[in-house]
């Protein structure tokens, strides 16, 4: 008898899992579908995040005392997070800067020490406020627009109309916790 109540349990947690599989590929798919980038223009992006965070790995000094993050869209790569001086904000931008994919490099870095794991968890907690805030409003594409926030700041993304950049940081900048916004937009 337990071993069937064992069997029943195992197959439902696989379906569960595979059902979640599912929905990540449709919610995935969607934003892929939704994005004004060319699906080349996506893989190419995708491709320098990995290479620039591979970059910033290869540098001892960067991969253990800095925390930053190189968002990329259409080439146009947002750098976020922390270096603790100017010696290694320098370095990391110079790093950076000689990829050949990057067109333009915008430098939001701070100084200052790394932030931990609570402020992160915070800022994924204004992120989901902020998306959850975009998708409930009726008049904008919420898929169109990627939400990065880092130590309370968020920082909007998007291939955007001045109208859509103008409801996105509306929404940003009235949500709970957001200490600042800073359009990273590039307008169609």
């Amino acid at each position: 008898m337990h071993g069937r109540w064992f069997a029943a349990l195992l197959l439902v947690t696989q379906l569960s899992g595979c059902a979640g599989l599912l929905m990540a590929g449709a919610v995935g798919g969607a934003v892929v579908a939704n994005d004004r980038r060319t699906l080349g223009s996506q893989i190419d992006d995708h491709a320098l995040e990995v290479k620039m965070a591979s970059a910033i790995r290869e540098h001892d000094d960067l991969a253990d005392q800095t925390r930053i993050s190189a968002i990329s869209m259409n080439r146009q790569v947002l750098l976020v997070g922390q270096v603790p001086n100017r010696m290694l904000h320098d370095k990391a931008i110079k790093v950076l800067k000689e990829l050949d994919e990057v067109e333009v490099l915008h430098d939001q870095l701070r100084r200052g020490t790394p932030i931990g794991l609570g402020i992160s968890s915070q800022d994924s907690w204004i992120t989901t406020k902020v998306k959850s805030r975009m998708f409930s409003d009726g008049e904008l594409d919420a898929m169109r627009i990627k939400v990065i926030t880092e130590n309370g700041e968020v920082f909007l993304l998007g291939l955007v109309d001045q109208e859509e950049a103008n409801q996105a940081v509306e929404i940003a900048r009235t949500t709970a916790g957001v200490r600042k916004v800073v359009k990273v937009f590039e307008y169609r």
